[in-house]
């Protein structure tokens, strides 16, 4: 008997805003010195919340996001910016402890 497999998305299961938060700080704490992971978060958490509306929130076309915020993407600060806001997120930097 075969076994039957999907793929695994970490936006289906990103339902309330406590989920959200608990998986962007999770991948913050793992990210080590590969910000590509961030960006992928961020997309990830585009792709649970809209990423049709968070398109529009940004003014940056939709398929521009998934490619940008994608595990091969490399957006701009700018990029990273305008989503982490749509997503109602606020980058702020704190001293290392």
């Amino acid at each position: 008997m075969a076994i039957s497999t999907t793929r695994w998305d970490s936006a289906a299961h990103l339902k309330t805003e406590e989920d959200i938060q608990l998986y962007l700080e999770a991948c913050l704490e793992e990210t080590g010195d590969d910000p590509a992971l961030i960006v992928y978060a961020l997309g990830v958490i585009a792709r649970a919340k809209n990423m049709s509306q968070i398109s529009r929130d940004t003014g940056l076309s939709r398929e521009g996001l998934y490619k940008a915020l994608s595990l091969d993407g490399n957006p701009s600060f700018v990029t990273v910016a305008k989503v982490a806001k749509a997503l109602g997120f606020k980058l702020t930097v704190q001293p290392m402890v």
